[in-house]
């Protein structure tokens, strides 16, 4: 998920109406009648290397959504089979070029435009979406969108995968962090549907290869599969390719092995002006959602059909008006009492706040009409971003509102669209224990975005400082950053954040890393020795080996 754009937002109100296999790289050609031994198979032509000199380069360097970051590597690797991928990555190797991958580009730290990045494999035109009968399972290539999979597999099977927001995300980057969205509540995170994966690893001697991981308990690979389920990207191989089975599935009809999303959903929005919000009506509007999620984030819950997001929007530099907060809704349209389940909670948010806010009519949409609409809303922010990002196990402290409601109306830095946004979690993300896969965060109710975006190159530095600033004093008490506690539940890693290992930023004395894996990054170390025993896959929070 990412931050829903305000001025998106508030116009929409959130309310508008290849080949199975293509590991592959080429078939020998038939042999003739009179030759006893067929040809031999051509050697796989090595994908596309776009350079300095090829007019594609500079509309690669800044393919990335976050325009902070530019790529200006030796080559753009732009592969279209896996075969392609082993092809790049040998090459590299053999060269001892530093890699990096991206997919939808969407990161939020500067891995793929570090300067020490030689080489930057683009799995951009590895996209395909198919069923694959033999695994009873959905292959994903790992350069898909969000938005083009999920339009997939609902056109073609009626069925979806509990994933993010956000359009244009890739899925090469998503799945490994978990992936969570609209839907998780209902069905978990997009990773606990994740049957196998496909991964081109390098050896100890350097040499790389295909390896297809599967969560099969009798796998030799099973501890590759954990590790992309909530491991965070580019730390143990290059992922070509995903196959998702729901774990509770059974038969080979597929429409019946993942999720089927509600035929309706219902969806509104509570939207307060920022004339009147005054620090005591914030602090009871951010309780009452929080205290919300608290009393209903259940697996057990019959509220994990609903998601919604508080959206809390920084003061213009301008010192506009605008809104203070704004509250979006989606349910699950075919639960029994359904609008009474959704006017429930919008009596609850609005509980006592003392201001009356403009609540927008509800909505009945086709689920993929409500999901594309979303989608839409959440891309429209577009220029320089630094995010942030903390689970909640409870609602925030009054000291906490404070802070935030202090920040979010400051006008000392110059954003286009600056704003905090507590987002449902919990319900079917917590049915799992913490080791079951990678992704420890299951006991969570809310996760907590923090993002700032602005357009000119010369106000870096005070948005930045503004964001950091924010963060460190909402979590103040616990060294200014989210440590694992009765409060807080550490970061999410698709949300990446390098001032966590920074002691500037975090005087917590607890490590980066912990806040992101908790107790499971010592495994993630042991399987990181194992299968990169080279450090060939690194960035500046990737996994050190044990």
């Amino acid at each position: 998920m990412t931050a829903p754009s305000r001025r998106r937002f508030v116009a929409q109100a959130f309310t508008a109406g290849a080949a199975a296999s293509l590991t592959t790289a080429g078939l020998a050609p038939a042999a003739r009648a009179a030759d006893p031994t067929p040809a031999p198979a051509p050697a796989p032509a090595p994908a596309v290397r776009v350079t300095p000199d090829d007019p594609r380069y500079a509309a690669l360097s800044v393919r990335g959504s976050n325009k902070r970051f530019t790529a200006h590597p030796d080559a753009f690797c732009l592969p279209t089979t896996t075969a392609d991928v082993v092809h790049a990555v040998t090459d590299a190797v053999r060269r001892r070029r530093r890699i990096a991958v991206r997919s939808g580009g969407h990161c939020y730290e500067n891995v793929v435009g570090d300067p020490a990045v030689q080489i930057v494999i683009d799995l951009a035109a590895m996209n395909a979406v198919t069923y694959d009968p033999g695994r009873r399972a959905y292959m994903v290539e790992a350069g898909a969108q969000l938005i083009d999979v999920y339009k997939s597999l609902y056109y073609g099977w009626g069925v979806t995968l509990p994933g993010g927001a956000s359009a244009t995300v890739g899925f090469g980057g998503h799945i490994t962090g978990g992936g969570y969205g609209a839907l998780s509540r209902a069905h978990g995170l997009a990773s606990d549907h994740l049957y196998a994966l496909e991964v081109v690893v390098v050896d100890a001697h350097g040499r790389a290869r295909a390896v297809v991981a599967t969560r099969e308990s009798s796998d030799p690979h099973r501890d590759l599969w954990w590790a992309h389920t909530g491991g965070g990207g580019g730390n143990f191989g290059i992922v070509t390719r995903y196959w998702f089975r729901s774990p509770n599935a059974h038969g080979d009809d597929p429409a019946h092995l993942l999720p089927r999303p509600p035929a309706t959903i219902l969806s509104n929005a509570v939207i307060y002006p920022r004339d009147g919000m005054d620090q005591a009506a914030f602090g009871r509007l951010l309780h009452n959602h929080g205290r919300w999620h608290e009393d209903h984030s259940d697996p057990a819950s019959p509220y994990t059909g609903l998601y919604s997001g508080l959206v809390l929007p920084g003061r213009l530099k301008d010192n506009e008006p605008g809104q203070s907060a704004i509250a979006f809704t989606h349910l699950d349209g075919t639960l029994p009492g359904a609008r009474e389940l959704l006017d429930r909670y919008v009596n609850a948010l609005t509980d006592g706040v003392g201001i009356t806010p403009y609540i927008t009519d509800t909505a009945s949409e086709p689920w993929l009409t409500a999901t594309v609409a979303l989608a839409e809303s959440q891309d429209t922010d577009k220029g320089r971003h630094k995010i942030k990002s903390a689970y909640l196990r409870r609602a925030l402290t009054r000291a906490q509102t404070d802070a935030l409601f202090t920040h979010l109306n400051a006008t000392d830095h110059r954003n286009d669209s600056a704003s905090v946004s507590l987002q449902s979690y919990g319900g079917r993300t917590n049915a799992l224990p913490a080791g079951a896969t990678a992704g420890a965060h299951r006991d969570s109710v809310l996760n907590v975005i923090f993002m700032n975006t602005w357009q000119d190159p010369q106000a870096d530095t005070v948005n930045i400082d503004w964001l950091r600033r924010t963060y460190r004093d909402v979590f103040a008490t616990t060294g200014g950053v989210p440590v694992p506690g009765r409060g807080s539940d550490g970061a999410y890693i698709n949300y990446p954040d390098i001032d966590l290992a920074d002691p500037r930023w975090n005087t917590s004395g607890v490590p980066w890393h912990h806040l992101y894996y908790k107790d499971n990054y010592p495994r993630l170390q042991r399987i990181k020795a194992k299968w990169d025993p080279r450090g060939v896959f690194r960035h500046t929070l990737s996994i050190r080996p044990a």
